[in-house]
């Protein structure tokens, strides 16, 4: 999603992977969007928001110790170096939230993975947004009617 005053252009991606895990996805969906909005040298400033507590907590808790052991014992070791060296050029706030717990903006990235893993599909860059649809169907369904998707965005 990219920032105007008053205006909010979302993007998504997407990726998937044959035979591989929900960390390493967690994973990769984070080095993908570094590297999509980093792409031309820009260093960014953005909040990643994730419901993989692996994710969260080995960027917030985990990483420096890892690095000071030279990444033995660490599963995904190349995804953990190729990600952190990544957010190392970039201003990144990592927070967690609760999967599957009526988070409208987590329900549609779940959808967008599970889409993408089930078709084994890769967005292969940033694409135009579906949220917008996505949501006005889970509204016909009666789901997120007092849900406004850029209240918090337009605040500043």
């Amino acid at each position: 999603m990219r920032r105007r005053p008053g205006v909010v252009e979302r993007r998504d991606y997407y990726t998937s992977e044959p035979d591989t895990t929900n960390n390493r996805m967690a994973l990769r969906s984070a080095i993908l969007a570094l590297d999509l909005l980093g792409a031309r040298g820009r260093s960014v400033a953005l909040e990643f928001v994730s419901d993989s507590q692996y994710l969260v907590r080995g960027m917030t808790e985990w990483l420096p110790g890892w690095r000071r052991r030279e990444w033995r014992k660490v599963k995904n070791p190349e995804l953990w170096q190729e990600l952190a060296d990544l957010a190392e050029t970039h201003e990144v706030c990592w927070r967690w939230v609760r999967g599957h717990a009526e988070n409208p903006k987590n329900e549609y990235a779940d959808f967008l993975a599970t889409t993408a893993a089930r078709e084994q599909r890769t967005s292969g860059e940033l694409i135009e947004s579906g949220f917008e649809g996505w949501l006005r169907k889970e509204r016909e369904k009666e789901k997120y009617l007092d849900f406004d998707p850029d209240a918090e965005l337009l605040l500043d």
